[in-house]
């Protein structure tokens, strides 16, 4: 969701798989960057499976929305830190050491979360692992990018977007394995710190990008790496490409200057780059504000809305939405260079918004048909242990499980029959465990009903919508829209946009849904796309098969879409008539 994607095809791929045959050397150096991608998935997954379980290790994070929330999303506030950090780091030190500093950060930041004695020590250690993801995802693919052969480049860095799918989809099954282990989510966490470890290993052996070599005047270096890269009769030419395009990019830099605020400056007056840039940011904002990483970051806490109270049950239908991400990352890659960017992202958003739509349905239905609360239920196991909202209610009689969870306690289900009346109690490990003593379920998230799995369904309906349009063509349009000596600025702030929406989005879900209710929320986010579909309709121009040069003249004479033309054209035909009538008169 927050990592670059760069087009490529099947011709791509085959050519690719030709090339590293050849040359495994290629694919090592290739997979061994590429783990940053599956840290980074792996670290936006693992956290919504092990916050079920920190919240029954700590009392306090189980009572306070605020603090899960800010559990969830300090990987994300860390991440745009990181992402700042990485960019100076790569041209100071070089993508290499970036890379070997970014996996010491993120394996620390691993410790730190699996030997928490108190939540906010796992604060500081979700800091730490999006520190170290914020530098992955913007090294590796540049690194990959700078050390690949030009003709597999675009396959090679689409295997990190691969990896990070990949990765999210490994921690809903590493979550899966450790729901019966002593210490639950410690592992789940700590595990993070293996493949940081496996990478480091790796980047040992692993030579810097020759790009960044060439650059720092280490020439011969910078040759030695191209000759394990490219055969022998390319390299001259390689080093020539290398040496023209770096000498074009510092000219651009002392045309338009090397401080990132005045790259800005200089943008921002430039009426193609501005146009490209309000395309490029909504597009962004768009990707965030659909709610896709409600679902990735929040997706067990979902199935719990929507009725299956097990942990161990959530994880497992939780997989069902990675995998289609996974899924999805492929159809995009196979598809979206023969039907076009604009065109896969609004027919994405229709998906998206028809998703939304019928979840919110599904949770007010859900809601509508929550059993009733029944006073002897609620008194069966003592007075102390009823909630005590229910106790003092005026309407406790109309009370149903909603009524109770709203109320900040637990609903206790038959025995028997969920579906008929049951206990509202107060929240507390003891008193959960009571219930479940009684060979009863306990609820604290979503009601038992009988359209738990519709809504699961729907989930994976919105990822499958989600993941080939909004999910990587976004990507795909940022790499296209600038003109190249403002690329790099164009993209650092459509990137910045997208981590920054992401975390408001991560940071106030949980709060939005006990205040607004499952219902509301989803369709909240529903509004929220069809802005986002209104947005990039209006400014996103199709950018398939456009050079550069096509796409900034599209750009200077201003991007009208379709509707926009046929209502100016009739305007202007209007106009004619009536000054043609005022004429003849």
């Amino acid at each position: 969701m927050e990592g670059g994607f760069h087009e490529t095809g099947k011709t791509d791929f085959t050519d690719c798989w030709r090339t590293i045959w050849k040359t495994p050397y290629i694919m090592r150096l290739a997979l061994s960057a590429g783990i940053g991608g599956l840290l980074f998935g792996y670290d936006t997954g693992v956290i919504s499976g092990a916050l079920l379980y920190i919240k029954e290790n700590f009392d306090e994070v189980e009572k306070k929305t605020w603090l899960q929330e800010t559990i969830v999303s300090m990987a994300v506030a860390g991440a745009i830190i990181g992402a700042a950090l990485g960019g100076w780091m790569n041209d100071a030190f070089g993508r290499r050491k970036s890379i070997l500093c970014a996996d010491i950060v993120f394996f620390l930041g691993a410790v730190v979360m699996a030997i928490a004695p108190v939540p906010w020590v796992i604060l500081i250690g979700r800091i730490l692992v999006g520190l170290g993801v914020g530098m992955a995802s913007m090294t590796s693919p540049l690194y990959i990018s700078e050390a690949s052969p030009a003709r597999i480049r675009g396959a090679l860095v689409s295997t990190n977007g691969l990896l990070i799918t990949g990765g999210q989809f490994l921690s809903y099954l590493i979550n899966l394995a450790f729901t019966k282990a002593p210490g639950t989510w410690r592992w789940m966490l700590g595990v993070a710190g293996v493949p940081a470890i496996v990478q480091f290993i790796l980047m040992l052996s692993l030579p810097e990008s020759p790009r960044w070599l060439y650059r720092q005047g280490k020439v011969d270096e910078a040759r030695t790496i191209l000759e394990k890269i490219y055969p022998a009769d390319e390299v001259e030419s390689e080093m020539k490409a290398l040496n023209d395009s770096i000498e074009a990019e510092k000219a651009e830099e002392g045309e338009i200057g090397e401080g990132f605020v005045t790259r800005l400056k200089g943008a921002l007056k430039n009426k193609i780059v501005r146009r490209g840039l309000y395309a490029g940011v909504a597009v962004q904002v768009a990707q965030q504000f659909v709610g896709i990483n409600t679902v990735m970051y929040y997706s067990p806490t979902i199935v719990q809305l929507a009725g299956f109270a097990s942990n161990r049950t959530a994880l497992a239908l939780s997989l069902i939405t990675s995998g289609l991400n996974f899924v999805g990352t492929m159809i995009s890659m196979g598809f979206v260079d023969r039907y076009g960017r604009r065109r896969f992202m609004l027919v994405s958003l229709v998906g998206i918004i028809s998703c939304l739509t019928a979840l919110s349905a599904v949770f007010f239905l859900a809601a509508s048909h929550a059993p009733p609360v029944g006073s002897f239920e609620s008194t069966h196991f003592s007075r102390n242990t009823t909630c005590p909202a229910y106790i003092t209610a005026s309407n406790a009689q109309s009370w149903n499980c909603m009524t109770c969870l709203k109320a900040e306690c637990g609903f206790c289900a038959s025995k028997g029959n969920e579906f008929h009346t049951g206990a509202c109690l107060a929240s507390g490990g003891d008193i959960k465990s009571a219930c479940h003593g009684e060979s009863r379920t306990w609820y604290s998230e979503g009601c038992p009903n009988k359209v738990g799995i519709l809504a699961v369904a729907l989930l994976g309906l919105y990822i499958i919508s989600y993941a080939p349009g909004m999910g990587t063509v976004p990507w795909i349009v940022n790499s296209e829209i600038y003109p190249l000596k403002y690329r790099g600025t164009g993209g650092g702030v459509a990137a910045v946009a997208n981590w920054s929406s992401n975390l408001v989005v991560s940071e106030t879900f949980l709060t939005l849904t006990k205040a607004l209710g499952s219902a509301a929320t989803f369709l909240l986010f529903a509004g929220f796309s069809i802005l986002g579909f209104v947005a990039i309709y209006s400014l996103v121009p199709e950018t398939k098969g456009l050079t550069l040069e096509e796409v900034g003249k599209l750009l200077e004479e201003g991007f009208k879409p379709k509707l926009f033309k046929s209502f100016c054209s009739k305007k202007k035909r209007k106009e004619g008539k009536e000054n043609q009538a005022s004429t003849s008169v």
